[in-house]
């Protein structure tokens, strides 16, 4: 039976804050979103970057024959790609640990210092690299406040990610969408994201509880009384 309008905003509301409860580490897209890249300033031949998984990872190709350097959250080198194919990533940018996570919910190790020279280590000879950026997507659990129906398609925000090719400023400029039509959708692919996302949910709280009753001195062997 096919959802009204109404129906589907329901759904749709309840996958987006379902998948806001899946834990940051599961580091996964939300389908309710759409990251675009709107466009490369100014145009480089050969730099070639796309949108993984709906608003999750970009993926960068750099087939410039120069140097590509992406810089992180406080104007510091990231990840550079050389033109031999070789992909370096600074073990000082905080980036390097917060990008590990979709939430940044990850310690940053003390001696990361994005002021610091940086701390060159090899991770990839291929000329490719896969990220995830903290810019791209809603950084949040929650329904952003600039979607007022949730079955139409709204703006979130505009995004800017720096970065410089063989010397020159270059700038990666997208834009964030919640896409809220059910345009594509059928409601069985619907319902089973729902479950999906409520299965992770009931593996988390399972593993939680486990911790926690291992915490529990009470639960605790060995513990003299």
């Amino acid at each position: 039976m096919p959802l009204t309008r109404s129906g589907w905003a329901l759904v749709l509301a309840a996958i987006a804050l379902l998948i806001g409860a899946v834990p940051a580490s599961a580091h996964q897209g939300n389908p309710l979103f759409r990251s675009v890249i709107d466009r490369i300033s100014p145009p480089v031949p050969g730099l070639e970057i796309r949108v993984l998984d709906y608003d999750n990872e970009f993926e960068l190709d750099n087939k410039t024959g120069k140097t590509v350097v992406i810089y992180g959250y406080s104007d510091d080198q990231y990840t550079r790609l050389l033109p031999n194919g070789t992909v370096q990533q600074n073990r000082l940018s905080p980036a390097t640990y917060l990008n590990e996570d979709r939430y940044g919910n990850v310690p940053v190790p003390s001696y990361a210092n994005p002021k610091a020279p940086p701390k060159w280590q090899a991770i990839d000879k291929t000329g490719v690299f896969v990220w995830h950026d903290h810019r791209m997507h809603w950084l949040s659990y929650e329904i952003p406040p600039q979607v007022k129906n949730a079955s139409h398609k709204a703006k979130i925000f505009n995004y800017t990610i720096p970065m410089r090719v063989g010397g020159a400023p270059v700038k990666l400029l997208g834009t964030l969408y919640w896409v809220g039509s059910p345009a594509g959708f059928s409601t069985v692919a619907l319902i089973a994201l729902i479950l999906v996302a409520l299965g992770a949910l009931v593996t988390v709280l399972l593993v939680r509880r486990r911790r926690a009753a291992a915490a529990d001195p009470l639960h605790s062997e060995g513990e003299a009384w």
